[in-house]
């Protein structure tokens, strides 16, 4: 299965922040499923670092990049498809990178994984599920098997 992370999922995980659930945890690690990013999250977390809201002990771009690489997750590009699809999100999604991973996960038709509440609306997006409260179990692919959550610890 294809798994789009939003930005927490994505943060928690590799953080091994124990907000991720269990369920989300497992969806992740597990090597059956192609895990996502979108760029959408790696730009968020830059403005989070840029003001101070989400302090780094190793530089921004090691931190996504690990994140990313250590654990054998894919890049969603952001396509003109997918900015499309933006305009027609209703309005109480509000936070313009939740937005653009909404819009990715209904076009590519991908489940999402996210605590956030913003995801939950099956009546109005059938094709997105978010799994709900997820936790964070990661399992690397390949010969090495097992993703690791927390490699990336934040500081104290």
């Amino acid at each position: 299965m294809k798994v789009l992370l939003d930005t927490h999922a994505f943060l928690w995980f590799i953080t091994d922040d124990p907000k991720l659930s269990a369920t989300g945890r497992s969806t992740i690690a597990d090597p059956a499923n192609d895990i996502l990013i979108s760029p959408a999250s790696y730009w968020e977390v830059a403005i989070k670092v840029s003001i101070g809201k989400y302090p780094l002990n190793v530089p921004f771009e090691t931190f996504i990049t690990q994140g990313i690489d250590d654990n054998e997750f894919d890049v969603l590009p952001i396509e003109p498809k997918h900015t499309a699809a933006i305009t027609n999100l209703p309005f109480h999604h509000r936070d313009p990178f939740d937005r653009l991973i909404i819009a990715q996960a209904i076009v590519e038709q991908v489940a999402v994984v996210s605590g956030d509440t913003q995801f939950e609306s099956p009546e109005e997006h059938p094709s997105v599920h978010r799994l709900s409260r997820i936790d964070r179990q990661v399992s690397w692919r390949g010969i090495y098997a097992q993703r690791t959550p927390g490699r990336l610890a934040r500081p104290a």
